[in-house]
């Protein structure tokens, strides 16, 4: 009996205890959404209310999520790799490729500045965003550095790939940052750079050669030899960047670029720009692969760092990094050690000096295929240099390559490798007439400025490189509007040495080959944190 009334009691027992856990759970999950919606929808509307009380409109957000279920709509039903065809026959061969990318790209700001014009408020759920793309709101944008910084939550999900580094600090770390950085890349140091690049560059072209002899010798066509050129541009900056960051070659630092590489990729495979991470601190297989590669790659950069201290023979740009690190140790503080600055910074000059350059490269050599007349004009400036006692890989004579530049300043206008403008709202800021809340996220998209046809004409869509002819200031309605390195302080600090590189490449190319698209060539710009051609960009080159 007794018995009967414990087994009673305790089934009893564990009834009320299933229950309390249930209700545990329950509870446990309604604090949650209680602090989701505290944290993420109050103040994201509130946020949202205070500039559409300054006239400022924009898509109705969902709970929680924001406007990103609509921006995932109207992405899935833009057709990826639109405005592109083979050669057309009907027009004497000459292939013909449709410019504008951003519809396909980023169809939802190409769809609400339709509805809303050119500045308008969206949601992504955690966060509250200003798109802003008139020119004069963005030269201020540009100015407010002290009170506007890049996105935290952007930038933590770019934290493998550019550590603490100067493309994603803020503040007085910026500041320190900025100050042992940049003087590296001013001018005078950049023309002392000239002739290692010219040696990477002429490696280059003896590949190519190559090939071509190597098509020659087994019966192949003599005319042209089709070469993806990506891997090669690729490999070329990547050989640059090496020579003068560490005074060694491509080869030594392969792997460094190799995972770098990988990681970009595997960073890339889920939208960062609009994804919402409510459950970013659980372990995922795509977070331990980005772990393993983050810290293989702080080893091979350090490991070459070492290396680097055992023989400072020539004062090379990491050098003068490590240097500028241990002399200002203080003010760099114990949040950031002098190896984590050293490797950090190191992650974002390869990054941003190797890869946005090299697809820099290849926009260029495709628009140049596709117009053979400018090819011939910079083959005959470059002639003219060399033929007036110059030398191609002089800095004195680079500066007369009038008509290179143009077609360099041409291409970045039409494929700028950063797509966007980003800032946070550190404080509550003025920008233009509207007073920007603290925590709201601004953007101004690239290409969208580089395509206004009020800012550039009604032949914003057309290669022509001769509206540079005298310089920017006169190529459109507001200079400010051409920004493919950004502007005001935070204007790319690898801008000299990007530049200097493409002039090299793209002359020795140019001087040495004609080439036009291949049939091969499929025009599909894709976002992998940079513009960058999906499928490469594959030329029949033919030796002059």
């Amino acid at each position: 009996m007794n018995s009967s009334r414990e087994r009673e009691t305790m089934e009893i027992l564990q009834m009320f205890r299933g229950v309390c856990a249930q209700l545990a759970v329950v509870a446990l999950l309604g604090a949650v959404l209680f602090r989701l919606y505290s944290s993420t929808w109050r103040t994201s509307e509130r946020l949202r209310k205070s500039l559409a009380k300054q006239g400022v409109g924009g898509p109705r957000p969902s709970l929680f999520y924001g406007n990103v279920p609509e921006m995932q709509r109207i992405q899935a039903k833009s057709v990826h790799g639109s405005g592109v065809s083979g050669p057309d026959r009907e027009a004497g061969g000459r292939e013909f490729v449709a410019h504008d990318y951003t519809s396909t790209l980023f169809p939802y700001f190409e769809h609400w500045r339709k509805q809303y014009g050119s500045v308008y408020t969206y949601s992504t759920g955690e966060r509250q965003h200003l798109y802003v793309n008139q020119p004069e709101m963005v030269k201020e944008l540009n100015q407010c550095f002290t009170l506007l910084g890049k996105p935290s939550y952007l930038t933590k999900r770019l934290a493998p790939l550019l550590g603490n580094g100067i493309l994603r600090s803020n503040g007085p770390s910026w500041a320190q940052q900025r100050k042992i950085v940049a003087p590296e890349f001013f001018m005078d140091k950049v023309k002392g750079m000239v002739g290692l690049m010219g040696e990477s560059a002429e490696q280059l072209l003896r590949i190519w050669d190559q090939r071509i002899e190597a098509a020659a010798a087994g019966g192949g066509d003599l005319t042209a030899v089709d070469i993806e050129v990506d891997e090669d541009l690729r490999e070329f900056s990547a050989d640059v960047i090496s020579r003068a960051c560490f005074g060694s070659s491509y080869a030594k630092g392969k792997e460094i670029f190799s995972k770098l590489r990988s990681l970009q990729k595997t960073i890339s495979k889920h939208s960062f720009l609009f994804g919402h991470n409510f459950l970013g601190f659980l372990p995922t297989k795509k977070s331990r692969e980005m772990g393993n590669l983050e810290r293989e790659i702080e080893s091979l950069i350090w490991k070459v760092i070492e290396e680097r201290e055992h023989d400072c023979s020539e004062k090379d740009l990491v050098q003068m990094i490590m240097e500028g690190a241990a002399y200002n140790q203080e003010g760099l503080g114990k949040a950031l050690s002098r190896r984590r600055f050293i490797v950090d910074n190191c992650k974002n000059i390869y990054f941003a000096g190797h890869e946005a350059t090299s697809v820099a490269a290849s926009w260029c050599l495709m628009l140049l295929a596709l117009h053979p007349e400018w090819q011939k004009r910079v083959r005959e400036e470059v002639g003219r240099v060399i033929n007036g006692g110059g030398s191609i890989l002089d800095a004195e004579s680079l500066a007369q390559l009038k008509t290179v530049t143009m077609v360099i300043q041409e291409a970045l206008r039409l494929y700028p490798p950063a797509a966007f403008v980003s800032r946070e709202a550190l404080e509550e800021t003025k920008v233009g007439n509207i007073t920007v809340p603290k925590g709201v996220c601004i953007w101004t998209l690239i290409p969208t400025l580089h395509r206004d046809p009020d800012i550039w004409g009604p032949d914003v869509n057309k290669f022509k490189p001769e509206r540079f002819a005298d310089g920017v200031t006169k190529a459109c309605k507001y200079p400010q509007a051409y920004v493919p390195f950004g502007l005001g302080p935070r204007l790319c600090l690898g801008r000299n040495f990007a530049l200097i590189q493409l002039k090299i490449v793209v002359s020795l190319i140019v001087s040495r080959y004609s080439f036009r698209l291949s049939p091969k060539y499929r025009h599909s710009p894709i976002y992998r944190m940079i513009v960058e051609p999906e499928h490469g960009v594959h030329l029949l080159v033919q030796k002059i």
